[in-house]
């Protein structure tokens, strides 16, 4: 019995990560192509060769050196219901937003999240459910407000920054099918690239410390600015 308990304990914070991650969430992450539009229309990016190493490189100086181990911190000090600590994790992350697309993709992303949370939590939350008792935060960014949702789940902290990078990698990849265009096949190629190097990203993100982590990507931050004023465009960012 008391092993039937702890899978089917396993199993519950292993399907909310995916909910979570999932790009059906209603977020808005498919509005948003976090500077991979712009890198298009700039030449940067043409085709599925050089779309999956912009993606990758992207993951490695940005989302492992960030926003991933803001989500492990975030999901941390939600479990210890450190409102402190979440707040100044926000603060760092509205502070690191070099444009101001950048910076309302994470405030919308987050308010969101936080949002549907809220109204999953009206009366019906659970424990091992990602809206079962967040702490008393109201405005999040998306990492931080994912970190709250995960918290919940009682998931290794690991694995909620292993949904999360992979949850970015699929928005990503959608974003490279529709901007290059790619095809679904060359997608999916993309996406098996990508998740064979979140692991390393994670295990990046989970080594640092506070005055470790970084936010510089000066190209991104360019073609984000750049991107405000695009012509024409399919994203938000």
């Amino acid at each position: 019995m008391a092993t039937t308990t702890d899978t089917t304990s396993t199993d519950a914070a292993l399907l909310q990560l995916i909910w979570l991650a999932s790009p059906a969430l209603p977020v808005g992450g498919f509005s948003y192509s976090e500077g991979l539009e712009a890198a298009v229309e700039a030449g940067l990016v043409r085709d599925e060769e050089s779309g999956a190493t912009w993606i990758a490189a992207q993951l490695h100086a940005s989302l492992a050196r960030a926003d991933l181990s803001i989500v492990c911190a975030a999901a941390q000090a939600a479990r210890e219901g450190d409102t402190v600590r979440l707040a100044q994790l926000d603060a760092w992350v509205r502070m690191t937003r070099e444009t101001s697309e950048f910076r309302q993709q994470t405030e919308q992303m987050g308010r969101s999240l936080m949002e549907w949370m809220r109204s999953l939590d009206a009366g019906h939350g659970r424990r091992g459910s990602p809206s079962a008792s967040p702490p008393t935060y109201e405005a999040a960014t998306y990492p931080v407000a994912f970190g709250i949702a995960a918290a919940a789940t009682e998931a290794p902290i690991r694995q909620v920054a292993l949904a999360y990078a992979f949850g970015w990698a699929e928005n990503m990849m959608q974003s490279a099918i529709k901007a290059v265009p790619l095809g679904q096949s060359a997608g999916q190629r993309i996406l098996a690239r990508l998740a064979r190097e979140i692991p390393g990203a994670v295990d990046h993100a989970l080594s640092l410390r506070d005055a470790e982590r970084q936010a510089f990507t000066p190209m991104l931050a360019i073609l984000s600015a750049q991107h405000e004023t695009q012509y024409s465009r399919l994203f938000r960012s």
